[in-house]
């Protein structure tokens, strides 16, 4: 009688044990799911992931099956921080139950190391691939907080008109003088707000030029389109104001990657006016479409979004821990 074939159960190892040629199949079908649910081409950021781990440099966990790898997750850290920077299981015919269960098992490794290495006190997590609750057990068990964000989608052909900006407010393009100014405004307009709990970044100037510097000189959120940010100035004290931050993240499609305005110039429709220039660049362009993403919590932003015509496509989590 033949014996049963019976598959290999499923093991976890170091990423740092793989090469790039081994992941690269797993994070081409990632990239393929990033281009179905958010119209972004992560195939930069893919590659990025992929240098680094045959820089040997990269913490973080891979799941194998049969010999094949199945998902993967991996982490930073920054300081006294680690910040779980990806997480992807490629179902392969497999049921969802079981994709589920690998991305339990995985994040249960990433957060077990981070909460045991030396000198951490704070993990963050953004899972935008992921719909809300989708794989937040883990996080919960582990005591993190999490908090529902909303990706948000314009067509730009439906787009409304640009608002001006006040008389005594005008924009300057983005350039290399424009960091420590920006920084300024970021910390000021973040203070007591509720990113300012999931990112704590935001909490410092120092925090906000690392902020800018990961946003314009590397591809994790898109390539970085000077052309389409801007910095309010006001013309009196020539002091910034407010900032607007746009990348690319497919030939025709830009992403926000921050917009604020200091506090004591909100209500003057300066935000309204920032987003209008960045669309109104992105169309001179033949940009097809923009996006953002932006805490539900914050009712006021994402009202205003609703107003321009974005449209909420997801809705996921971010998880912060502190220890």
């Amino acid at each position: 009688m033949a014996t049963a074939l019976r598959s290999a159960p499923l093991e976890i190892f170091d990423l740092r044990h793989f090469s790039s040629s081994e992941l690269r199949p797993l994070l081409e079908r990632e990239a393929e799911r990033w281009a179905a649910l958010l119209e972004w081409d992560y195939r930069g950021s893919a590659e990025m992931i992929l240098r680094y781990l045959d820089a040997k440099i990269l913490p973080g966990y891979a799941a194998i099956e049969n010999d094949r790898v199945k998902g993967y997750s991996f982490f930073v850290y920054e300081g006294s921080k680690g910040v779980i920077g990806d997480l992807f299981v490629d179902t392969n015919g497999r049921g969802s139950a079981h994709a589920e269960d690998i991305e339990r098992r995985l994040l249960r490794h990433v957060i077990e190391t981070l909460q045991n290495s030396p000198g951490i006190h704070r993990i963050e997590a953004q899972l935008l691939t992921h719909e809300s609750g989708q794989a937040s057990a883990p996080f919960i068990a582990e005591g993190f907080r999490p908090f529902s964000r909303l990706f948000m989608h314009l067509t730009l052909a439906q787009a409304k008109p640009p608002r001006a900006l006040p008389a005594d407010v005008e924009l300057r393009g983005w350039s290399e003088e424009s960091f420590q100014g920006a920084a300024s405004v970021i910390t000021a307009a973040y203070r007591g707000h509720v990113d300012s709990e999931i990112n704590d970044q935001y909490r410092s100037v120092s925090g906000s030029m690392r902020f800018l510097n990961n946003i314009v000189r590397f591809p994790g959120c898109g390539v970085f389109d000077g052309d389409a940010s801007y910095v309010a100035i006001d013309k009196l004290t020539r002091a910034p104001i407010g900032v607007i931050l746009c990348s690319r993240i497919k030939d025709d499609v830009g992403h926000i990657t921050q917009v604020c305005v200091a506090p004591e110039h909100r209500g003057r429709g300066i935000g309204e006016a920032l987003i209008g220039a960045t669309q109104s660049s992105l169309q001179r362009r033949r940009f097809r479409a923009l996006s953002l993403t932006v805490t539900e919590a914050n009712h006021g932003a994402v009202e205003l979004y609703k107003r321009l015509n974005f449209v909420v496509k997801r809705v996921f989590d971010a998880f912060v821990w502190e220890g």
